[in-house]
């Protein structure tokens, strides 16, 4: 269920099916699939039967300061899931347990506020110990991916690419690839040698509007009641824009501090990357 105050006991983060966003990205060209549900992986239960499936999540982990954080953990067992959850509200732990089971993991959306504030503390762990950041992301604001790739290269680390849509429209759309893999393991060996190349579209913020109305009409489909919600999507544009006018603000403040800008550019001095985003 989504964690939207006052949606979380009738809203899902997704209305999508599992076979069809396996069908979907096999439809886009994909020659191995993943999904990464946040925290679980029912999923799994759908699509295992297929020999180019690998199980993955988007982990939601407590870090040492407080704050929370997106971990993309890739080509899990259902026995890592468990161990994995038990341990997510302890960074260190978790952090000590996917060392040992030398599974590969990423920071997802890098420069996002999608989990909240960020601590420089927390950055200094990414730097330290995660070995992979994503680097595109097809719901993120296009400077804030160009951000989150250069300082992976500053701190060289292994750059990653996911669509991380919650509707079937932009799924397969951002993607990774490693040149030459046949399987998923040849596909994990490539990434760790620096063989990857990310593709694939950012976010926008028309992008993510749509996608919120889609979100509406789902969940008045799978709950007819919920049609007494319907004058409220009006304001959906306005909803969403406040959204992406933070997330603007969170990439510029972090942009600023981590790569070494003079001064983070402000609202004002954004507007025909703003309006660039509106219309694609």
């Amino acid at each position: 269920m989504c964690n939207t105050p006052g949606l979380t006991r009738i809203c899902r983060e997704s209305y999508n099916q599992p076979e069809d966003v396996y069908q979907r990205c096999k439809q886009r060209g994909m020659s191995i699939v993943t999904v990464t549900d946040h925290d679980s992986i029912e999923a799994a239960e759908a699509l295992r039967k297929y020999s180019d499936f690998f199980l993955s999540e988007e982990v939601t982990v407590r870090m040492p300061s407080g704050t929370e954080m997106h971990l993309g953990v890739y080509s899990i067992s259902e026995r890592d899931h468990t161990e994995i959850q038990r341990r997510r509200s302890d960074f260190i732990a978790l952090l000590m347990y996917l060392t040992e089971r030398k599974l590969f993991f990423s920071v997802n959306h890098v420069f996002s506020g999608l989990t909240g504030k960020r601590e420089m503390e927390d950055f200094n762990w990414f730097a330290s110990y995660v070995p992979a950041f994503e680097v595109r992301n097809g719901q993120m604001w296009r400077e804030a991916n160009q951000s989150a790739e250069m300082l992976a290269k500053r701190l060289d680390k292994i750059g990653v690419a996911g669509s991380d849509s919650h509707t079937l429209s932009g799924v397969g759309m951002t993607f990774t690839q490693v040149p030459g893999s046949r399987t998923v393991d040849e596909f994990f060996m490539g990434l760790r040698s620096g063989r990857g190349v990310v593709h694939g579209a950012h976010g926008a913020y028309a992008k993510l509007t749509v996608d919120v109305w889609g979100f509406a009409t789902s969940l008045i489909k799978e709950r007819p009641l919920a049609a007494a919600i319907l004058p409220f999507t009006v304001f959906v544009p306005a909803i969403t824009a406040g959204h992406w006018l933070n997330e603007i603000r969170f990439c510029k403040k972090w942009a600023a501090q981590l790569l070494g800008e003079a001064r983070p550019r402000m609202l004002w001095d954004v507007d025909s990357s703003f309006g660039t985003n509106w219309a694609r």
